[in-house]
């Protein structure tokens, strides 16, 4: 089992990095297909419950969501309550009477599983520059420093997750003793720290890489965000599997389980870092993103 974990694994990071790097229509459709079979996980822990949302309109209106997020992100966040009003609409013209619960998973369908994660396309848009066609784009130069901000910032961002994640793995296998929370039972206080400091310790080398004004300021600022909201949407996931009483969400990814086991960590922190670049970085002094 730990060498398929690590074979998938190892071939999910390939993609991720390529479609990355590609970014435009590429980075769009993969982050779409992401979200869509998340969504689908994350409906059937909801029909577990006996809840009955709005599956199809809710997947239907995410896309549109995120294809906004990518041809007019400064309309994104309109689109998100016009999608949460079709989805009510939708529910309230049902033969059967909708329930509080059915409208509430349905919403919180479309804000966890497609509004959140469509501010990585929103991030990786950042600056973007186009030189291959369905927008895609190919550094000339492989130096992080040199590559879009969009781009700058999406990837410092996946590997300070990875290293919180294969930092709380690693470290809450082999010396985790102290319980973290009863959500996860799993989950260990050295593993959650050592997590958090490797996220720091990326985001303090990507803050002086890059020139960020304040380095360590804002090193300190991305790697602390960027740790903590890993955590906490790994323990939101396992919350509403320990609810569903499900082991895994899914079993696509060998090893891992499903998407959702595996895309946790990414939910929550897409719009802090994209907040962090778009308004933090700038308000700290002579730089612009």
């Amino acid at each position: 089992m730990p060498w398929i974990r690590i074979s998938s694994g190892l071939v999910a990071i390939a993609v991720a990095l390529m479609i990355t790097l590609l970014g435009g229509w590429y980075f769009c459709l993969g982050i779409g297909a992401l979200i869509y079979l998340g969504q689908l996980e994350y409906f059937e822990l909801a029909r577990a419950k006996g809840s009955a949302p709005a599956a199809k309109t809710t997947l239907v209106v995410s896309q549109v969501l995120l294809i906004t997020a990518l041809l007019r992100p400064d309309l994104a966040d309109a689109v998100f309550p016009v999608a949460g009003t079709l989805i009510c609409f939708y529910l309230l013209f049902q033969p059967k009477l909708a329930s509080i619960a059915d409208i509430s998973t349905s919403i919180m369908g479309l804000f966890y599983g497609g509004y959140l994660p469509s501010y990585w396309v929103r991030l990786r848009g950042l600056h973007h520059t186009a030189t291959l066609p369905l927008g895609g784009f190919w550094p000339q130069q492989w130096h992080l420093e040199a590559l879009p901000l969009g781009l700058q910032a999406t990837l410092l961002a996946f590997i300070c997750i990875w290293a919180a994640d294969i930092g709380a793995y690693t470290v809450g296998k082999l010396f985790g003793r102290t319980r973290l929370s009863h959500i996860s039972p799993k989950k260990t206080v050295e593993g959650a720290v050592f997590g958090v400091l490797g996220s720091l310790a990326i985001a303090f080398w990507g803050a002086y890489s890059l020139q960020w004004p304040w380095p360590w300021f804002a090193g300190v600022t991305l790697g602390l965000l960027i740790g903590i909201a890993s955590l906490l949407g790994d323990l939101t996931e396992s919350m509403m599997k320990r609810d569903a009483g499900v082991k895994d969400s899914g079993q696509l990814i060998p090893g891992h389980g499903g998407i959702l086991d595996r895309a946790d960590s990414y939910v929550f922190t897409a719009p802090l870092v994209f907040y962090f670049v778009t308004l933090l970085l700038p308000a700290l002094g002579q730089w612009h993103p």
